[in-house]
């Protein structure tokens, strides 16, 4: 008798084994639960840690609550002002909603990615060249916005949207690299003009002093002799001053004034008497 006790203890204690290891299941801390019984969705969503179901007739599934980074191929496109390009982008979203990413949808990476794809190709169609190069953080909020209105439904969250890198024909690469190539000249030569204008006034203002002040100008011109002998010259060619010819023009005779002027370089005709 006593054996047979033994014996039923022992079998009633595996069977409880076995359903106990058929039965037992562990929820991972970034892991849900979603048990479907029969095929019908069961209570709540399981929350992490140790948990039981009934074998054969319930089935556990777990759903990764992490954040994904799925990046987005490289899409061609034709952009609204007449520009071929490829440009490929990542999406980083989540499941909030674990029954709804299992029950509602197949598979809801897949399905965020075939969104992802499509809604980059619009978007290109939709913007020009300058705007996919330089204002990419408003189309990174339109792709936000396109991608998440339809996968709240399927219980995913899109936390961000970037573009990574946009390619450009060789084409096109090489005229934009004219086109900065002459704006860059262009700059330059308003930069060289503005500055001979403003050292022409410069001059012209000197110019005027010196007028005003013969001094000055005789200043100048010692001081201009004293920089060439500076440069160890063998020759040294001095000017003669114009205003010393005036001068002795005004407080010498005929016969003197006639010289200055022939010093001057003016040619004089002597008169010849017919008589």
């Amino acid at each position: 008798m006593l054996d047979e006790l033994l014996t039923v203890a022992a079998t009633v204690g595996s069977a409880g084994a076995l359903y106990l290891a058929a039965a037992a299941r562990v929820v991972k801390q970034y892991e849900r639960g979603v048990v479907l019984r029969l095929g019908r969705l069961k209570g709540s969503v399981r929350p992490p840690g140790f948990t039981m179901i009934i074998p054969i007739v319930d089935r556990l599934y777990k759903v990764n609550m992490q954040i994904v980074t799925m990046p987005v191929p490289a899409q061609e496109g034709i952009t609204r002002d007449n520009v071929t390009v490829r440009v490929d982008a990542v999406v980083y979203f989540k499941v909030v909603d674990a029954a709804s990413a299992l029950i509602r949808v197949e598979d809801y990476k897949f399905a965020v990615s075939q969104m992802a794809q499509t809604s980059l190709r619009s978007i290109i169609g939709k913007s020009e060249l300058d705007d996919l190069l330089s204002n990419r953080e408003k189309l990174n909020q339109g792709l936000e916005l396109m991608i998440d209105s339809p996968a709240v439904g399927w219980g995913v969250q899109v936390d961000r949207v970037e573009i990574k890198d946009v390619s450009l024909p060789e084409t096109m690469k090489r005229s934009m690299a004219r086109q900065a190539e002459a704006d860059r000249e262009r700059r330059a030569r308003v930069i060289n003009a503005d500055a001979e204008f403003q050292a022409s006034k410069k001059l012209a203002e000197a110019a005027q002093q010196m007028a005003d002040t013969p001094a000055a100008l005789q200043l100048r011109l010692l001081q201009t002799v004293v920089a060439v002998a500076a440069e160890k010259n063998s020759t040294l060619v001095l000017p003669f001053p114009v205003e010393l010819l005036r001068f002795l023009e005004t407080h010498t005779p005929d016969h003197s004034r006639s010289t200055a002027r022939e010093a001057d370089g003016t040619r004089v005709v002597p008169e010849i008497d017919d008589s």
